[in-house]
Formats: C-alpha cells, structure tokens, sequence
C-alpha cells in the first residue's frame, strides 16, 4: 500500500525564532529543581542510598561506628559518605564526644517523595 505525500519546500526561518511551540513547561522552579538535583546526585551512590536506608529504618541516632561494620569501607570512607548526604540536607548529625551520631531529616524525604509523586 503506498502513501502519498506532499512535499513542502524547507524555509529557512529566522535568527532567534523558535521553530516550534515547546510541548510542556516544567513546573519545577529552578531553585527547586537545583534542590532536587543536589538530593538525587547524593543518593546516586549505591552506599549512600543504603546509608540512608539503614538510618530510616532505625529511626533514631545512629552512631558511625555502628554503620562502619555494614559495608566493606573504611570509616573515613563512611564518614565521607554520610557527609555528602548531610551537605545534601537528607541526614543530620550530632557530636557526643568522640562519635557522631547521624540520623534522617524526615522532611527532606517528604520533599523527595512528594516531588517523585
């Protein structure tokens, strides 16, 4: 079966105009999206994401040392992790002497939630 087509001439159009109408607009603000970006960079790493698991299901302070034992790194490599997901804002901390206790911020996984959904 074959189709007919007509062909139209290409014009060229001019600088600066669009060649089309965009399909959607985003709804996510740029500050909100460049939030949202720190957040999924951060939870890109498979330790980071099972860090954040861990500290989740346990709904309390965690101390390092109780996370070091859970994966094959090093605790400076833990830590280096935690610290990403706490300049992320997902994970908070605490200091009791020589340890520091992490915990998730509830409301940074209500963001990532609400704003997956």
């Amino acid at each position: 079966m074959s189709v007919d087509l007509e062909l139209v001439p290409k014009h060229k159009r001019p600088p600066g105009e669009p060649c089309c109408e965009p399909v959607v607009y985003p709804d996510v603000e740029r500050e909100h999206a460049t939030r949202m970006a720190q957040v999924a960079k951060a939870l890109g790493d498979p330790v980071r994401l099972q860090l954040v698991d861990v500290l989740r299901k346990h709904a309390g302070k965690v101390c390092v040392c109780e996370l070091v034992p859970l994966f094959e790194l090093s605790q400076p490599t833990v830590s280096h992790h935690l610290k990403v997901l706490r300049d992320a804002g997902l994970v908070g901390s605490e200091r009791v002497g020589l340890w520091a206790y992490y915990f998730v911020i509830p409301d940074a996984l209500e963001e990532l939630s609400a704003w997956l959904s």
